[in-house]
């Protein structure tokens, strides 16, 4: 992790959009922008929270500990979002780790300054309620899908979800590259049987895969696969 020369032009990220204007000073005086090379940590699972995060550009995985050697992909965050907050309450240590996936640059605001700007600005304050309200339904799908799902169907959804998300590139894959073994922390199974089954949605001209790209060829295939689980 190194700091950033510049920080951002407070009219980008999420939280300066949102802030009204007169903050903006006191928003510039106190903010920090880091920049994090692929798979350097920005907070880890267990330690105090410090601060707040939000992505300038790149992409973060927001993981848990699974078991000693496993760990659970619970968010893939990108441009404009925001990471950390899962620290937020009464036990001020970060129950997840941050981790980036790709060079990162964020806007890092320390927790008590971001306590200021949440009590000073009503209209952060709601979205961020909103935010809050749209990870919880999001993550109590996922749960509900990791426990009634088959493996199969998981990945299936996962790759629709990844493409809903992140669209498209140029050549119709999913604008996103994932390793094969982020994509099983992803779905909750193992690199062997995410490699297995990758390889079957190949054959059978669901999806076609490119190093760590994949293109979706057959969606209705791939929801069918969802609601046979």
């Amino acid at each position: 992790m190194k700091q950033n020369k510049k920080n951002c032009d407070l009219k980008s990220c999420t939280m300066c959009k949102q802030c009204q204007h007169h903050w903006l000073p006191a928003l510039d005086a106190n903010r920090k922008s880091f920049h994090f090379k692929k798979g350097e940590q920005l907070f880890i699972e267990g330690e105090e929270v410090t601060g707040m995060y939000f992505i300038s550009k790149g992409l973060v995985k927001v993981h848990k500990r699974w078991s000693d050697e496993k760990e659970l992909i619970l968010r893939i965050a990108t441009d404009g979002d925001i990471v950390g907050h899962r620290g937020l309450g009464a036990d001020t240590v970060y129950p997840v780790s941050g981790t980036a996936m790709e060079p990162t640059d964020v806007c890092y605001i320390d927790l008590s300054f971001f306590n200021s700007t949440l009590r000073t600005n009503p209209d952060f304050q709601y979205n961020l309620l909103m935010f809050f309200a749209a990870e919880l339904k999001e993550s109590e799908k996922r749960m509900r899908n990791l426990a009634h799902m088959n493996v199969k169907g998981r990945i299936a959804n996962a790759l629709l979800y990844l493409q809903n998300k992140f669209g498209k590139d140029a050549n119709g894959y999913i604008n996103l590259s994932i390793s094969r073994q982020d994509l099983a922390s992803y779905t909750g199974t193992t690199y062997e049987s995410l490699f297995r089954i990758m390889n079957e949605l190949s054959s059978e001209k669901a999806i076609n895969t490119d190093g760590k790209k994949t293109q979706i060829l057959n969606t209705a295939l791939l929801q069918e696969y969802m609601e046979q689980s």
